[in-house]
């Protein structure tokens, strides 16, 4: 992880002035044993996401994690098990050092998100009993659970909000599931009141809507339609969807129906701009920080994209400067033939197997390492 200068402001001034909370995508036990996360607390960070491929390259790339993880066996704990033990020490160690956040911002940052078990991401019966299982056994105000915005995980949405759960709803690759999503939270809200809850105000979430996967795949399928017109358009529907996208939370949250809930405390559910470091050398790497600030969202950012947004980037409100355009750019993009409804389909399909993946081949080489210890 990069030292932030001293003289550097870059991510107090994206809240301060862009009104726009920096998360860090990225979690190792060395940074929480070595203080580095509360030096980046200090700085400016103001919440932190996992995901099991995170964790994969955490705690197959460190040795930290080998005492505990012995211990573990040697006391008899399942390899799965214990995965989530390595999980949960981690995620309690980030939560002691977001916890002064949390209570500064009056419970609007400061939160640590960890994920469902990723196989469970077309089981809603299960993804609900995870998630109200992982919330109880960590026990933490600042602990969002990640639940995939599925069709099958909207449910457990609704459900785990109408619990007062806080949730991270991630893997949200359309204008249309974000507008789900958006429904599942506030019918969630409107759940909890109806079975007695008057103040809402400790119910948070924000809904993850990945960006730099979607010029990823439009940007392969513009490259095969191969016309100027099409070519063109690279690089630009991502940020454009997003652009469209907040639009959708700004109408979602205001009006009668909202206002009820709002004057019960409620917080709004703050669109979290994820997977945003750029995956093509061409673009800029602080493209998905730079043209998606504004009021009350949150971008999180794996260090390597903090630290060019240290070194490069700019802040000023972006992400409703032109929504006429951005909204002709989704235009321009289905009329050269481009599918967004089943990119997204696709990209969500990856991004659960990706994540099976990652967990899969973590228990694998747990159960080598701990097959050794015997």
């Amino acid at each position: 992880m990069t030292q932030l200068p001293a003289t550097d402001r870059q991510l107090l001034d994206l809240h301060r002035q862009g009104q726009q909370s920096p998360w860090l995508d990225n979690l190792r036990r060395g940074w929480i044993t070595s203080g580095e996360l509360d030096k980046w607390v200090g700085a400016g960070i103001r919440g932190l996401t996992s995901n099991p491929a995170i964790f994969q390259k955490a705690i197959e790339g460190s040795e930290d994690y080998d005492p505990q993880f012995r211990q573990l066996i040697k006391d008899g704990v399942a390899v799965k098990q214990a995965y989530w033990d390595l999980v949960t020490s981690d995620i309690r160690g980030a939560l002691k050092a977001l916890a002064p956040v949390y209570e500064s911002s009056k419970g609007i940052d400061g939160f640590v998100s960890v994920e469902v078990d990723p196989a469970l991401a077309r089981d809603t019966d299960r993804t609900t009993t995870d998630a109200r299982a992982l919330h109880e056994l960590i026990n933490a105000p600042n602990l969002m659970v990640k639940i995939p915005g599925t069709l099958e995980g909207l449910p457990s949405i609704r459900t785990m909000i109408g619990e007062g759960r806080s949730i991270n709803v991630t893997l949200i690759f359309s204008v249309s599931r974000y507008i789900e999503v958006m429904e599942s939270y506030v019918a969630g809200l409107e759940d909890a009141v109806a079975s007695g809850q008057e103040d809402l105000s400790d119910i948070a979430s924000v809904a993850s809507f990945f960006i730099s996967r979607t010029d990823t795949e439009v940007d392969r399928r513009l490259e095969e339609i191969g016309t100027d017109q099409a070519l063109d358009l690279r690089g630009k529907t991502a940020v454009a969807q997003a652009q469209v996208a907040y639009q959708q939370f700004v109408t979602t949250f205001s009006g009668p129906r909202w206002d009820a809930l709002a004057a019960k405390g409620a917080q709004v559910q703050r669109p979290l701009w994820a997977s945003t470091s750029t995956k093509n050398p061409r673009y800029s790497e602080t493209l998905y920080v730079d043209q998606l600030i504004g009021p009350n969202t949150v971008n999180t950012m794996p260090d390597n994209t903090i630290e060019a947004f240290i070194n490069h980037g700019s802040v000023s409100r972006t992400i409703d400067a032109n929504p006429s355009s951005a909204e002709s750019i989704l235009e321009s993009v289905a009329d050269v033939g481009i599918d967004l409804e089943n990119v997204a389909q696709v990209l969500e399909e990856e991004g659960v197997a990706s994540f099976v993946k990652s967990f899969d081949e973590l228990i694998t080489s747990l159960t080598a390492k701990a097959d050794s210890l015997m």
